[in-house]
């Protein structure tokens, strides 16, 4: 009885854990490895489990949609929602904002933002699929916490090369 009392209580303290990590990764944090190179230099892509980065984001922020410009974010892919992209929000709600590389100027929907990576030429951003609706978005990337030499907090930048919005 001793070796079965102890496997139930190995078993109960595995689905507690299970429940609580869950809970934790569905409305606190979440961990993703970063995938592709949309974000080079400032975040680089992983092609295994011990290469590349991975990155903490918080999701205080979906509460009321506390976002700045130069947060980096996740959020699913518009035209897939299984897929999340990991992106530089630009534009807020409302704001107008002047396309790079060219003269045009487009004005952010209410309930939307602008997104790009911070490598244009590799990365696939609102420049190819217009704003996403903030609904999509899933947080707000804080650190980078693998590897062990680049561990910090991601810094809310803004762009060199871009005019900020108006």
């Amino acid at each position: 009885m001793g070796a079965r009392s102890q496997l139930w209580s190995i078993a109960k303290m595995s689905v507690t854990g299970g429940v609580i990590g869950v809970t934790i990764s569905d409305r606190y944090v979440t961990v993703v490895a970063i995938k592709g190179h949309s974000m080079h230099p400032t975040m680089t892509a992983t092609d295994s489990a011990l290469r590349g980065d991975i990155v903490l984001a918080e999701k205080a922020c979906l509460d009321q949609y506390k976002f700045s410009r130069g947060d980096v974010i996740l959020f699913k892919c518009p035209s897939n929602h299984k897929e999340v992209f990991v992106k530089r929000l630009i534009g807020l709600p409302g704001e107008w904002i002047q396309l790079p590389a060219s003269s045009e100027i487009i004005k952010v929907p209410q309930g939307h933002c602008w997104v790009e990576g911070d490598n244009a030429a590799r990365s696939w951003d609102s420049r190819s699929f217009g704003p996403i609706p903030l609904g999509l978005i899933n947080g707000r990337v804080t650190h980078i916490i693998w590897p062990p030499s680049k561990i910090g907090r991601v810094e809310r930048k803004w762009p060199e090369d871009r005019i900020p919005p108006f």
